[in-house]
């Protein structure tokens, strides 16, 4: 698919179809998070596939915007192989995953599968449900399936602030 066209036809799915996702889809969706830049090439992420009856259920104690999707990638990332900005401490691990995230979530949607990146679960009740350990940060929440033939973006999906409003050119001014 044309990029521009793949990123003006995306939007955040919020319902879809009961079905899981085949496994060779989700092989091919992972195969392009797996090409995502990372700092130093560390590859810091970790993502946890959920894609059975069971693992979902476990996800709706986690957070209400499950949207009953039927499958689910919950992208974390080892704060110990992070790169570290030497000025400051500044981790690029939660950088990382966000990227890998956003790879994730164009590679679903070239395949026809929508998604809609989640950041209201609660992670402590997450490290529980799927046994994550300490030095692995849960980070983004991608709920994805095929689209119900209801699904359609959210009005304000339409809305943007001028370009004008978000790029600066040289300095901020004060």
């Amino acid at each position: 698919m044309d990029f521009e066209k793949l990123i003006s036809e995306r939007y955040s799915v919020r319902s879809f179809l009961p079905e899981h996702l085949p496994q060779t889809v989700i092989d091919k969706i992972l195969a392009c998070g797996h090409k995502a830049p990372t700092g130093c090439n560390f590859q810091p992420q970790r993502i946890l596939v959920l894609n059975s009856d069971e693992e979902m259920a476990r996800l709706h104690d986690c957070t209400r915007c499950h949207f009953n999707a039927p499958t689910a990638f919950l992208v974390c990332h080892n704060k110990n192989e992070s790169w570290v900005r030497k000025y400051d401490g500044a981790l690029s691990s939660p950088v990382d995953a966000s990227i890998v995230t956003t790879y994730l979530m164009l590679a679903a949607q070239n395949e026809g599968v929508g998604t809609c990146w989640v950041m209201h679960f609660d992670p402590v009740k997450m490290r529980q449900a799927f046994s994550i350990p300490e030095n692995i940060e849960p980070h983004a929440l991608l709920v994805m399936g095929y689209p119900a033939p209801d699904a359609k973006p959210m009005d304000m999906h339409f809305e943007s602030k001028s370009i004008d409003d978000v790029v600066v050119y040289g300095s901020f001014k004060s």
